[in-house]
């Protein structure tokens, strides 16, 4: 009878296994498909969304590789992070620097300073002669001993970190990850122009941001609590407690010798260095909780207190860390572990510097703790409900647009809150949002000066064998990138952007760049149509206007253009103009102000648009360029 049984309903049940199978991966609509498609989208304009948000700018024939492998595959695959990257690569490969620890820079890349102490200490400088002396003989006798020594020159280590993230930015195949990267780089801010921290920054980059942008926030909170480049960046290497009740203590027992010169040396160190709340303030206003999240003064200083004996493990045989090195290396990893020091890579707690009192932060206590205090302290405000809603808010400025809706930010915090701060996690519920994918989000984002030139680069797929010219052009437009020195990071928003001098260079910029007057960048205007000429100017700025504005209604775009094709004089009136008007912080304009009026350049036609003017490139250069820097390549 069994068998019986079995034989009838066998089939009946593969039958039903085949059909819940084949609903499953054959004819199930995709999660990003039924999210898009419920706005209005075709799957091209989706695809366009997804690479405008999620990489520097769609490179030619990026939607229709995109659409072959699918919507919610492709950013799966993106959230991985996984693809090989072989051309960048090899494009990365002479860049030696940008691998090194942070302990062998300081052994290659000594400051100035340092090497000139070194250098008079050795006998190859006399000290009375750096300031009466001949400069050419004294820079000669400089550079000779940096020769004899193995030395480079710090500027070569921050050309070659500069380099290496325009190449990453413009040929990664991992482009969330480098989007990312630069996300959270700006969130947790340190900047070139404080030589202190100047020399840790790649290592910052390259081991504390990029390895942590799709993990759980508390892992990079605590990562970048650790290095070196945001410990001075913010001072907190130096903050010591003063240890009053301990220093109180021992005053009942001041006869003691051993008593009196342990007495001596914390009054001296007291005197010397004190506690620094600065870290404190900008891990609460700026990397957790927000400016309105619910802390006050006391918190701040309270949680100094707690964070008192974070600092560097000394590295390097100079400079003020050398006599710590020294004592430290006298003692085994047992010794130094039973006497309370922690010690990961560059990053050293010294327990006679934390404050041993009781402290109290957001109501919690944190006592006699050592270093656990801090990551505790760290690991609360991750996870603190005002953190989880003021980093979704940043995201979805990013990732959605300047002013996004509520209830984005509410599905997005509550995935914060309930999977753990997972970044990754945070990412999908954004995406998967009807709000993502609403009108008011396409091509609202307005384009930094680094977005723009890349976002270029890769729409007219452009060979850079030299990065440095570019970076110099993404500076005029008035981004410094790496050198903004407030721990704030760039403003994510439009309106810090758009004004009347950066309209002007980056007008400036496409023209540069199409008609080939960046050094370093080649780029085949002609390939990119498949080697066809366009018959006219009027055809050309149809052709590549498809090509660099896809799924775009361009009939506004080349009514608005097309008299700045009929001046032979375009490019020299931009650069005077520009040359005119710096770049300056905010001010808002609409699109009809970007390309008239007083911000740009006021042309006329002066000669019927079928006129075939297609002898050289000069003039599809031209018609590339004004594109380029056109408002709605502007956008994103």
């Amino acid at each position: 009878m069994k068998t019986l049984l079995r034989f009838f309903y066998l089939p009946f049940l593969l039958l039903t296994g085949v059909l819940l199978l084949s609903s499953f991966f054959g004819n199930k609509t995709s999660n990003l498909a039924n999210a898009y498609k419920k706005a209005g989208l075709t799957d091209r304009q989706a695809a366009l969304h997804l690479l405008n948000r999620f990489t520097f700018g769609p490179k030619p024939n990026d939607i229709e590789e995109l659409l072959k492998i699918g919507t919610d595959k492709w950013f799966s695959q993106q959230l991985l992070a996984k693809f090989s990257d072989a051309d960048l690569n090899s494009r990365l490969a002479n860049y030696d620097a940008i691998n090194l620890s942070n302990e062998e820079v300081n052994k290659i890349f000594p400051k100035n300073p340092q090497v000139l102490r070194m250098a008079i200490k050795d006998g190859f400088i006399d000290k009375d002669s750096v300031q009466t002396g001949d400069k050419k003989e004294y820079r000669n006798k400089l550079n000779a001993y940096m020769d004899s020594k193995g030395f480079r020159p710090t500027q070569e280590l921050t050309r070659q970190f500069i380099n290496q993230k325009i190449l990453r930015a413009a040929y990664s195949e991992n482009q969330l990850q480098e989007v990312l990267t630069d996300f959270w780089f700006n969130h947790f801010n340190v900047s070139l122009s404080k030589n202190d921290c100047a020399m840790y920054i790649p290592a910052y980059e390259r081991d504390v941001i990029r390895p942590n942008v799709f993990g759980k926030f508390s892992n990079l909170l605590i990562a970048t609590a650790k290095s070196p480049a945001m410990l001075f960046y913010l001072d907190n290497f130096s903050s010591v407690a003063s240890n009053e009740n301990e220093m109180a203590a021992m005053q009942k027992d001041a006869q003691n010798p051993k008593v009196k010169a342990a007495l001596a040396k914390a009054q001296q160190n007291k005197n010397k260095r004190g506690l620094n709340e600065n870290y404190a303030r900008e891990v609460m206003e700026l990397h957790t909780l927000g400016v309105d999240g619910g802390y006050t003064q006391s918190d701040v200083t309270q949680a100094a207190r707690v964070l008192t004996g974070w600092t560097i493990y000394p590295m390097g045989t100079y400079g003020g860390g050398a006599a710590m090195l020294k004592q430290l290396d006298k003692l085994d990893a047992s010794t130094l572990e039973k006497r309370g020091y922690v010690h990961d890579g560059d990053f050293l707690f010294v327990p006679n510097r934390h404050d041993k009192g009781d402290k109290v932060v957001l109501g919690k206590k944190f006592a006699d703790g050592g270093y656990q205090e801090g990551v505790d302290l760290l690991n609360m405000l991750a996870h603190h409900p005002s953190t989880a809603k003021f980093i979704c808010t940043k995201l979805a400025v990013r990732f959605v647009n300047d002013n996004p809706a509520q209830s984005i930010i509410d599905k997005m915090t509550k995935t914060f809150l309930a999977k753990d701060g997972d970044i990754s996690a945070v990412l999908t519920t954004m995406v998967n949002a009807p709000e993502f994918w609403a009108k008011n989000s396409l091509d609202e984002k307005t384009k930094s000066p680094f977005e723009l030139a890349i976002s270029a680069v890769r729409a007219l797929d452009a060979n850079i064998t030299q990065p440095y010219p570019l970076y110099t052009w993404i500076n005029k437009m008035g981004q410094k990138v790496y050198y903004y020195q407030a721990p704030t990071g760039f403003p994510d928003k439009g309106q810090y952007w758009i004004n009347t001098g950066a309209l002007l260079n980056r007008m400036n910029f496409g023209l540069a760049l199409a008609g080939q007057k960046i050094s370093g960048v080649k780029i085949n205007l002609a390939k990119l149509n498949n080697n066809h000429e366009p018959e006219s100017t009027d055809a050309a700025l149809r052709t590549y206007g498809k090509i660099i504005l896809p799924e775009r209604d361009l009939a506004h775009t080349i009514d608005r253009l097309t008299p700045f094709l009929n001046d032979p004089n375009l490019v020299q009136k931009v650069n005077q103009a520009a040359s005119k008007n710096k770049p300056t912080s905010a001010m808002e304009q609409t699109d009809d102000e970007m390309m008239s009026g007083d911000s740009m350049v006021k042309t006329k036609p002066s000669a019927p648009l079928n006129k075939p003017t297609f002898a050289n490139n000069e003039m599809l250069a031209q018609v590339v360029g004004v594109i380029i820097g056109a408002p709605e390549f502007q956008k994103r």
